[in-house]
């Protein structure tokens, strides 16, 4: 049974999952890597979770938005408050001091933020330093600053324990996908991502699931993802990993996306692994024709340009949008609804693959994950870490067989579909021969060409003149170097 399986070569890194366990947290409004975590700290090695326990935790450390004013009152009354938070922190160079800001509870504007006490910073540097935002227990204290004339209040950080509580082994992951076999590692990676395999009809729809992993385990990957309401599109996008961000409507701007040139500080995209745009139908954005120009020089060179920077980014751009059963045909504009800021031609022509939502099923109770899988948290963190390896881009170089002067970004959004498709199910590759031919072609190649050319097609049905052309018209002939 793979359950056991799954039990027997990651040991400590399972969880016991359930469509029961899944709404309690759910309705806690927590996100699966941090309900993970909750359920290894709180259940036994039968995988029975004592949830008066839970809610104790959760109530005394994961506070609201709405908790802070209360935390603010009992600082400034002489008391320490401790909890669970995502802490930003930055060096400020005038002042030299190490500086934080906690934005799930309004940053600087409602009081989340103040100074970093110095013996917690060269305890924890490696981990606030490096990372653009750390999920963490903070404890923090009000008091006076006597450096300044005014002596203002400020908010001190005085200790702080990272969230994650295990270092990730890349490569034990990595050999622990050769006890799999490809069919068995497609359950375990949908498992992991809080689906249930048994739940899907065939082997056709749970690839397109996985399909929105790819920018969770490879740099820069953007894709766009048109589906029918209930597929679940934005659930992975906003709940597998603290390491993505989703915006769901409202209003979006150049400052808060790309680069703030009054604070000079980069934007969403500067911190995390991608950028979500959710109900791209409804949203809006501020000055979106400077927007459109940023994200298309973004989105081909990777870098941040401000008026007074230049800041190098890796962030994948998503983009998530409602379709109508009846434009459900990749040779027709599906475009018409989506934001004049991703469908002109020259902006969609950076998207690197296209994702038929209407091929996945809407969720439904038996899709919810069900049986011991691995835990999420741990699993969203190896993906991050697999961003980093090149080792795989190596190997897809060396499968293709390239014809002569193909299209760059044909080209580059085929071969760097392949890296990620590689990442997810053969991880344990270290160089070609380590993936079977067939293989690689059904899970890596086929798929890569395929999201590929849906958006040549559409960059031909909206865009004719300049791409319903010969040459132009369709993806590279690009092959299996046997």
């Amino acid at each position: 049974m793979l359950e056991d399986k799954v039990r027997d070569v990651f040991a400590d890194m399972v969880v016991l999952k359930n469509p029961e366990r899944t709404e309690f947290f759910s309705n806690l409004s927590l996100p699966s890597y941090m309900r993970d975590w909750l359920v290894m700290k709180f259940s036994d090695d039968n995988g029975d979770i004592d949830y008066d326990s839970v809610l104790k935790y959760i109530r005394q450390y994961i506070p609201s938005r709405e908790d802070y004013e209360e935390f603010k009152f009992e600082m400034v009354n002489g008391e320490t408050v401790r909890f669970l938070a995502r802490v930003r922190v930055s060096v400020d160079i005038k002042t030299g001091k190490t500086m934080f800001e906690l934005p799930d509870f309004g940053g600087g504007r409602a009081g989340a933020s103040g100074e970093v006490a110095n013996e917690v910073v060269s305890r924890w540097k490696d981990t606030l330093l490096k990372e653009s935002e750390n999920w963490g227990i903070v404890e923090l204290i009000w008091g006076k600053d006597f450096s300044t004339r005014s002596a203002k209040g400020v908010v001190r950080l005085i200790e702080y324990s990272p969230f994650c509580p295990y270092t990730v082994d890349l490569e034990f992951y990595k050999d622990a996908r050769n006890s799999f076999s490809v069919d068995e590692w497609i359950d375990v990676l949908i498992a992991a991502a809080d689906y249930n395999p048994a739940g899907y009809d065939s082997e056709e729809q749970k690839l397109h699931v996985l399909r929105r992993l790819l920018p969770f385990a490879e740099k820069r990957v953007n894709l766009m993802e048109l589906a029918p309401k209930g597929t679940g599109k934005s659930y992975v996008y906003q709940k597998i990993s603290k390491r993505g961000w989703l915006i769901s409507g409202g209003t979006v701007s150049r400052a808060s996306l790309i680069y703030d040139n009054a604070k000079k500080i980069g934007g969403l995209i500067t911190r995390f692994d991608f950028v979500g745009f959710d109900e791209i139908q409804s949203m809006t954005f501020v000055q979106p024709n400077q927007i459109r120009t940023a994200l298309k020089d973004y989105m081909e060179f990777g870098e941040v340009q401000g008026f007074d920077a230049q800041v190098v980014a890796d962030a994948g751009i998503i983009v998530l949008g409602n379709i109508d059963a009846g434009r459900f045909d990749v040779n027709k504009n599906m475009m018409e609804e989506v934001s004049p800021v991703f469908k002109e031609s020259a902006a969609l022509d950076r998207f690197h693959g296209f994702i038929p939502g209407w091929e996945i099923p809407r969720m439904h109770q038996g899709l919810v994950a069900n049986g011991w899988a691995l835990n999420t948290e741990y699993f969203a963190e190896v993906l991050h870490l697999l961003r980093d390896d090149l080792t795989y881009a190596a190997i897809v170089d060396e499968c293709l067989d390239i014809p002569e002067k193909p299209d760059k970004r044909d080209l580059t959004a085929i071969k760097r579909l392949c890296t990620g498709f590689v990442k997810l199910l053969f991880p344990n590759a270290a160089c070609k021969e380590d993936i079977p031919a067939d293989e690689f072609i059904k899970y890596c190649l086929e798929p890569a060409k395929e999201m590929r050319s849906v958006i040549k097609k559409q960059l031909c049905v909206i865009d004719p003149k300049e791409f319903d052309v010969p040459g132009k018209r369709n993806i590279p002939d690009i092959r299996y170097r046997y």
